[in-house]
């Protein structure tokens, strides 16, 4: 497994990739910091083809030219947490849907908290954009890489959509 570590706009991202396709994108924070600083001392931090490609795209992502990513994604979660990041794929640049949308476009509506777990888990984030995934009142709810965080990338999309 090799990684790479990405400034960003908003901090470091690290994009690890594990010979398959890229399986995390995650927002360095204090919190997570040294449990993944732990976990990365177990990779190689190099410039793979695939890791270029990835912090490339992630880069124009945040530059407000990028509205979709094309790379090869390989995660290990559960059938429901393959089908949940999936979902979360395919809400579009720019757009929110609550985790009730979300349950109801997986075909199990009453799935609602566990849509809401399966979204905590996401792996990939930004690629598998859990940001886009907000309360049912409309409000701005839970974010693994925090509330701060979340809103930036609501209001980078919301701004740089020039369609």
């Amino acid at each position: 497994m090799y990684y790479q570590v990405v400034d960003t706009p908003i901090g470091p991202y690290v994009i690890v990739e594990n010979g398959a396709g890229i399986s995390v994108v995650e927002h360095l924070k204090s919190e997570v910091d040294s449990v993944r600083k732990a976990e990365l001392t177990q990779m190689k931090e190099i410039e793979t083809p695939l890791l270029k490609t990835a912090k490339k795209q992630l880069l124009e992502y945040f530059q407000g030219q990028r509205t979709e990513f094309d790379l090869p994604l390989s995660t290990k979660g559960t059938p429901f947490q393959e089908i949940v990041w999936q979902a979360l794929r395919e809400i579009p640049y720019g757009e929110v849907r609550s985790y009730k949308q979300l349950a109801i476009a997986i075909g199990n509506p009453k799935a609602v908290r566990a849509v809401g777990m399966a979204n905590n888990r996401n792996p990939i984030s930004v690629v598998t954009p859990c940001h886009r995934v907000i309360g049912s009142n409309g409000a701005l709810v839970g974010y693994g890489g925090g509330l701060a965080v979340k809103e930036y990338l609501l209001n980078l999309e919301a701004h740089a959509i020039t369609f």
